[in-house]
């Protein structure tokens, strides 16, 4: 669908994006707060998501997911509030695999061909679509009402008088009722009963989780004995395996084009290297995120697990984070590339997602500004794809107190809300910068220009990449600890990107080594014209070995310099 071979992916929580309410009430219901709808994603908000540089969109929570809200007259059952997180629910305690979020709709009735639509209308607009698949863990009340005619329900056969079967769907703890820390009574519904209590979605087995557990869910049986350690138990292939893969297929047939696959770590790599290959002999241009934070697994997820990306979130996210905030030296950036150089193309950059703190948040950098060099490095290091997260580019501080999550710095994932810097972007349907503030409008315009130009300078989306700090960590014109440098080429242009994490301006020198010269086969110059990409204008430098570069680095800034070579 797009030229460019760079990715970027723009993460919206679904239920948030087109919300229009101006005054929430905290843990208000959805009749109090309102709700986003796919058709708030309209023609004019997707051709400006895809304005912004976005090639692809991740709609976060489309699957049905277990609520505090009413949707029986719908003949969708009612979930018990003890265990649903906020009255929204959250969109990773899957109630039916089959269905649609009844929340999104506008015609609940018709929630599927709503999404349906959703597709095409985001392929209308040369966006591509990804949703979450969820494998590690289920509602409590999981039961499908979708599912194709045929499709036996999770559980249904399995036989809960044992802690552990391959061929059983779910952990139970035989003789035992659910307690632990949770509070399962409610006044209209009396008290939750599950007897025997699963195994809690975070590999808890017991039956006695507690309100930091995923207490909501329960974990899938993928054949793996947690409870007796007697191993793999693989062949033959168990139910769950089968069952996942079907779901898997079904959505895909559905026009979309990728999974990001929720902790996907939690669940057997050897499912993935079977299942995945599967879904791709019917789909094959359909891509797998996998979330995994286990760097000792990435190359077992990526070569044995057949995922195309998994989250860079331990190496370059988490040194980024400390860089911006100041406890972590820009000298660090280089061990998380070298730590992946093999599986680069790979990894998946990102400075915020749904589980982290806003950047804006006063649990992160306090203002959105401090991340741009970070912004820069996460994007143009390499040719692996870049995400977004919505608001992101707008400095949403997440400093709201929603509900169930309280005040993280997190936008919420549980509660019927309003994001105000996209309500305001959002302007009644007109998606303009009418209602931001001129410093909204500065940082979405640098978001904008860089996510633009990492797609559309060929050095940047396919490029060659060279690291300039090993020449540059004792040199005394540069602070190497809050200045960040490296080259990029394609064919005759060559990039200088230098990024500069300070607040005051930056006046350096940067040494070039000799060996870049011969690694990207360059003749030195020793004056040559450049174009700064970021500002447009025209520089005269010195691009050689034998002399270090000059260069005045604005505060939270960076310059992009293009060199013909």
């Amino acid at each position: 669908m797009d030229s460019s071979k760079k990715m970027v992916i723009y993460q919206v929580f679904t239920r948030l994006f087109g919300n229009r309410t101006w005054n929430n009430v905290n843990g208000g219901t959805l009749a109090q707060n309102g709700c986003g709808k796919m058709n708030d994603f309209t023609d004019r908000a997707l051709k400006e998501i895809r304005q912004l540089g976005a090639t692809h969109i991740w709609y976060t929570g489309i699957i049905a997911h277990a609520t505090q809200t009413d949707y029986t007259a719908y003949g969708i059952p009612k979930n018990h509030p003890a265990v649903v997180k906020g009255k929204a629910g959250s969109p990773y305690a899957i109630r039916d695999y089959y269905d649609v979020d009844p929340d999104l709709a506008t015609d609940v009735a018709h929630r599927m061909k709503e999404f349906e639509d959703l597709v095409k209308r985001s392929h209308r607009n040369k966006l591509e679509v990804i949703i979450d698949f969820v494998p590690n863990h289920v509602a409590r009340e999981y039961h499908s009402i979708a599912a194709p005619e045929g499709v036996e329900d999770l559980g249904a056969s399995d036989d809960k008088s044992v802690a552990f079967r391959p061929e059983n769907n779910f952990y139970y703890i035989p003789g035992t009722q659910l307690a632990g820390g949770v509070d399962l009574w409610d006044a209209e519904q009396g008290a939750y009963v599950e007897n025997p209590a699963r195994a809690t979605g975070n590999n808890r087995f017991d039956a006695y989780p507690n309100v930091n557990d995923w207490y909501e869910t329960v974990k899938l049986n993928y054949g793996v004995d947690y409870v007796g350690n007697t191993g793999c138990h693989f062949s033959p292939v168990p139910d769950t395996w089968k069952k996942m893969r079907d779901i898997l297929l079904f959505w895909a047939s559905k026009g979309i084009d990728g999974f990001r696959c929720d902790m996907a770590e939690m669940v057997p790599c050897e499912f993935w290297g079977w299942a995945i290959p599967q879904v791709k002999e019917k789909f094959p241009e359909l891509i797998f995120i996998a979330e995994v934070y286990n760097p000792a697994e990435y190359r077992n997820y990526i070569f044995n697990g057949k995922f195309d990306y998994l989250y860079d979130k331990v190496g370059l996210y988490d040194t980024l984070r400390g860089v911006v905030c100041g406890y972590t030296s820009a000298t660090a950036i280089t061990g998380c590339w070298q730590a992946v150089n093999d599986i680069q193309g790979h990894m998946l950059n990102f400075l915020e997602n749904h589980d982290e703190q806003r950047i804006a948040s006063d649990f992160f950098a306090g203002d959105a500004r401090k991340a741009l060099p970070a912004l820069v490095v996460s994007a143009c290091m390499n040719t692996n794809p870049m995400m977004v997260y919505f608001g992101q580019e707008l400095g949403e501080r997440g400093m709201d107190c929603e509900g169930f999550s309280g005040q993280d710095g997190r936008t919420t994932i549980f509660d019927y809300w309003t994001v105000d810097s996209l309500r305001r972007w959002d302007n009644d349907g007109h998606f303009n910068t009418g209602l931001l503030t001129p410093e909204e409008c500065e940082l979405r315009a640098y978001y904008l220009h860089v996510l633009n130009l990492c797609r559309r300078e060929k050095a940047l989306a396919e490029g060659q990449f060279f690291d300039l700090m090993y020449v540059n960590t004792d040199n005394w014109a540069m602070n190497a600890h809050r200045q960040y440098a490296f080259l990029r080429k394609s064919k005759k242009e060559v990039l200088l990107v230098v990024v500069n994490f300070d607040a005051v301006e930056a006046h350096i020198s940067l040494n070039l080594p000799q060996h870049a010269f011969e690694y990207f086969e360059m003749a030195p110059q020793e004056k040559c014209k450049a174009k700064d990409l970021m500002t447009g204008k025209a520089e005269t430098l010195s691009f050689t070995w034998e002399h270090p570069v000059a260069l005045d680095l604005p505060g939270y800034g960076a310059k992009i310099l293009k060199i013909k070579c």
